[in-house]
């Protein structure tokens, strides 16, 4: 089966490519990633990956993968900041606590069709305006969900627990999306 990742995420390509696979990168642009008010947090990335799978038209020997991640804390999604003010802000909030990142991911191939989610709960040190400043202007983590990547210097200094996947809170939970590939005979063992 050829495999279409339907992302242009930097992070998502290289998680997939640690999978061995053989993949194309084909993206839509415009799509809608909003969803209903009120859809529980673990069903926003799914609703949305679902959302973004129905958008492509497939040959009958293509897999598509959709992914959207969600940062989740205390009621509020945190999705992409719109400027380093709003990133800024974002790890603000973040910082002292404990939030969840959750991914939906959504596998599509004539007539088989798959939708999951992965939740992994982060907890940061308090960070201070320095450090935040620092991240802030010298990652600029605008293309990131909660403002921030935990693969890069704000997770080497800030992160304290994960529970749950770390490759999730990348992007892409490739161990649960290799299992369900597998369970729905997408794949077989290497």
């Amino acid at each position: 089966m050829k495999i279409i990742l339907a992302s242009n995420s930097p992070r998502r390509k290289e998680l997939l490519a640690g999978l061995g696979f053989d993949f194309e990168v084909r993206t839509l642009p415009g799509l809608d990633e909003s969803y209903p008010e009120g859809l529980p947090m673990e069903e926003i990335p799914q609703y949305i990956s679902r959302k973004k799978a129905a958008a492509y038209t497939l040959g009958a020997d293509e897999l598509l993968i959709t992914a959207d991640t969600i940062v989740y804390l205390d009621g509020e999604v945190l999705g992409k900041p719109v400027d380093e003010a709003d990133a800024a802000r974002m790890l603000r909030k973040l910082s002292g606590r404990t939030h969840q990142v959750v991914t939906g991911v959504t596998l599509k191939a004539s007539p088989k069709s798959s939708s999951f989610s992965s939740v992994s709960h982060v907890t940061f040190a308090e960070l201070t305006e320095e450090e935040i400043d620092y991240y802030v202007k010298h990652y600029r983590p605008l293309d990131k969900a909660g403002a921030y990547g935990i693969q890069e210097w704000i997770g080497f200094v800030g992160v304290t627990s994960l529970q749950g996947s770390y490759f999730n809170v990348m992007g892409l939970p490739v161990q649960k999306l290799y299992s369900e590939m597998k369970k729905l005979g997408l794949i077989h063992n290497k």
